[in-house]
């Protein structure tokens, strides 16, 4: 029978409790969402690598799909927004480094557990903050300034309309199961549709 380590520490292991158990359960279903991905992830396995027992992981995450956005989340890291000096090159740009990221095999993990998460969207909201102010921030931030150089008009800082060229572009992975974006269609989201939109919000753009 497997002794339970915290409750049987061996000779010179600290116990541990609190956010000290909570870090190493977290650092571990991290590395095992990396090496295994999420169809792989199991409590099992998290607990193997933390040193601990299943019922300490439950009472901190109540499914392998809550554990396995918090560990998500953990390698997740945010990037500030492009500066170029122009709204075109701006939103290219940052649309260019989502479709790295997307591709990439982080991005991978993140489709995985978009998949799983369906239509929760309070688990949705947890995704990288793929809803909500987080997600349109660095949107709004690229967009203020085109609005400030005079690119585009003010009527188009809303969070609805500065994250419409994102949302095109998670689209295209999510819902067509697209691999990796051919540039030609990021050009075309920002082209013919971004540019124009922003630019046309109100009576006199210019």
């Amino acid at each position: 029978m497997t002794a339970d380590p915290m409750r049987q520490p061996g000779a010179g292991q600290t116990r541990r409790r609190g956010a000290a158990l909570e870090e190493v359960i977290l650092r571990a279903a991290a590395d095992e969402l990396t090496a295994s991905g999420y169809a792989g992830f199991t409590m099992d396995k998290v607990a193997a690598r933390a040193g601990t027992n299943k019922n300490a992981i439950y009472r901190r995450w109540s499914n392998r799909l809550t554990l396995g956005i918090a560990a998500y989340r953990r390698l997740a890291t945010a990037v500030p927004p492009p500066d170029t000096g122009e709204l075109r090159g701006d939103v290219l740009e940052w649309l260019r480094q989502a479709n790295r990221y997307w591709s990439s095999p982080l991005g991978a993990l993140l489709r995985e557990l978009l998949s799983a998460a369906g239509g929760a969207s309070e688990l949705l909201a947890q995704l990288q903050d793929q809803s909500g102010d987080a997600a349109a921030a660095p949107w709004l931030t690229i967009l203020g300034r085109a609005v400030a150089r005079g690119e585009a008009c003010p009527e188009a800082l809303h969070p609805r309309v500065a994250t419409v060229a994102g949302v095109l572009l998670r689209n295209e992975f999510v819902v067509r199961g697209a691999p990796t974006v051919p540039d030609d269609v990021l050009v075309e989201i920002v082209d013919e549709v971004y540019l124009p939109l922003v630019r046309r919000r109100g009576p006199n753009p210019s």
